[in-house]
């Protein structure tokens, strides 16, 4: 129930033609107190409930507890939530042995790309395409919690 991932900007939308998946994303959050965030998240026609906990010194490892729930009752949750939902498009990358998940984000947070890579163990080697730009794991202005509260439109 850790999950390990390293967090980058994107310089540019070539990582579409390569992308193996599309799915349309919209969460919110229940809570953003940063010891015990809870989570929200309409993937497609699923529907999800996700706690993490504070994240280590690094920023990559924190514990993660999810579970799929019923549609309908993931569309009532939602709306429970606070100000803030996010969408986004998320696209799906193969690089060596791992999977990069790139989230391309809208309405208020337009023109903001991150890509997320889930990692075995921290010192694991990460085959880094050349649209993977700066690292920014350990920068809260990029966690979705954040984002959700601070826009990026008002950066």
């Amino acid at each position: 129930m850790i999950e390990i991932e390293r967090k980058y900007l994107v310089t540019s939308n070539d990582f579409i033609r390569d992308s193996f998946a599309k799915n349309d994303i919209a969460q919110g959050y229940i809570s953003i107190v940063p010891e015990r965030t809870v989570r929200i998240r309409i993937k497609n026609q699923s529907g999800f409930i996700t706690i993490k906990g504070i994240g280590n010194e690094s920023g990559a490892s924190r514990f993660e507890w999810e579970k799929e729930i019923p549609i309908d009752e993931a569309k009532a949750l939602l709306k429970l939530c606070e100000k803030g939902v996010i969408e986004k498009t998320r696209y799906e990358v193969k690089s060596g042995n791992h999977t990069i998940e790139i989230d391309v984000f809208h309405e208020d947070n337009s023109g903001l790309i991150i890509a997320e890579i889930e990692l075995e163990n921290e010192d694991e080697t990460i085959l880094k395409p050349k649209w993977l730009g700066e690292e920014v794991t350990n920068d809260s202005k990029y966690y979705n919690a954040y984002i959700s509260k601070n826009p990026f439109k008002n950066w």
